[in-house]
């Protein structure tokens, strides 16, 4: 692990403070968990951001094989 200083309001060090002992976890911990649920949503948030940019960047193309037509085949094999 990397050693990483940061800075909390006196309301945060309180708040963190009360729920590490009612869980019986360092502050440490729960700021590592904390920042590793914040990471996952931000990863979570850019995969539906490319998803959502992605969607329906061909449908103006008319190179490409009528693909509902080879899907309702593909169904009834």
């Amino acid at each position: 692990m990397i050693r990483t200083q940061i800075y909390l309001t006196e309301r945060q060090r309180t708040e963190l403070a009360t729920i590490s002992n009612s869980l019986g976890k360092k502050q440490s911990e729960l700021i590592r968990e904390a920042v590793d649920r914040f990471i996952d949503q931000a990863v979570l948030s850019r995969k539906d951001a490319v998803l959502r940019e992605a969607a329906g960047i061909w449908k103006d193309r008319t190179d490409l094989p009528d693909f509902t037509a080879t899907r309702t085949e593909w169904d009834r094999k």
